[in-house]
């Protein structure tokens, strides 16, 4: 038999003979992958994964290298910190004895000091061994509030009464019922403290001069 008058070949299939089969053959040979295009697209899908994963953990060690500098420097602030207010309790109680000194001083009437030689002399080693003890209180970062003619500053002073004054300004410091400390950037112990009041309020401070002003 033939097809469109043609002999058929024994060896030709139908659809080598038909030029339909053999256009569709075509068409679902080109839709397969081919496996060379997917070998070649396989390294470049394997190198972007690795590029991810590469940032990724980048950002990860850079978040635990700054956790880790953190934790140290926070250690070392602890520790010095430690360190510097550990003798905070004992200062305290330190401080009472200076009080004492500071008192004793204080009763003793001046006449009575220039007409009695071994009172004078006794005063004079009170007042030594209080100059020792104030050296070696700074020598441990323990300082004087330096209150008295000052304006009150509540971080560093407790106000015990007002005291009328119109010649100085309100909320001037003038006088200074127990000496205040720090300890370092701490407050140790407020200056307990009388405050004017009446006079004229407190000039306020001056603005930073504008160092770029012609």
């Amino acid at each position: 038999m033939t097809t469109s008058g043609h002999p058929l070949n024994p060896d030709q299939t139908p659809e080598a003979a038909d030029p339909a089969a053999q256009n569709t053959a075509a068409q679902e040979t080109a839709a397969q992958p081919n496996p060379a295009d997917a070998a070649a697209a396989s390294p470049v899908a394997d190198a972007s994964a690795l590029a991810a994963e590469a940032a990724d953990l980048r950002d990860k060690l850079l978040r635990t290298l700054a956790e880790m500098e953190n934790l140290r420097r926070r250690t070392e602030r602890e520790v010095a910190d430690a360190k510097s207010y550990a003798i905070a309790a004992f200062a305290r109680d330190v401080l009472n004895v200076a009080d004492n000194m500071e008192r004793a001083l204080a009763a003793v009437p001046a006449e009575a000091v220039a007409h009695d030689a071994a009172l004078k002399t006794l005063v004079e080693g009170v007042q030594l061994t209080e100059r020792e003890l104030a050296k070696t209180l700074d020598k441990h970062g323990v300082r004087r509030v330096e209150a008295a003619g000052g304006k009150f500053d509540p971080n560093l002073h407790q106000a015990m009464f007002e005291v009328p004054n119109p010649d100085v300004p309100t909320g001037t410091v003038v006088q200074v019922v127990q000496t205040g400390y720090v300890l370092g950037e701490r407050i140790l112990r407020p200056a307990l403290v009388g405050v004017a009041k009446g006079g004229p309020k407190q000039a306020p401070a001056a603005p930073a001069a504008d160092g770029g002003a012609a």
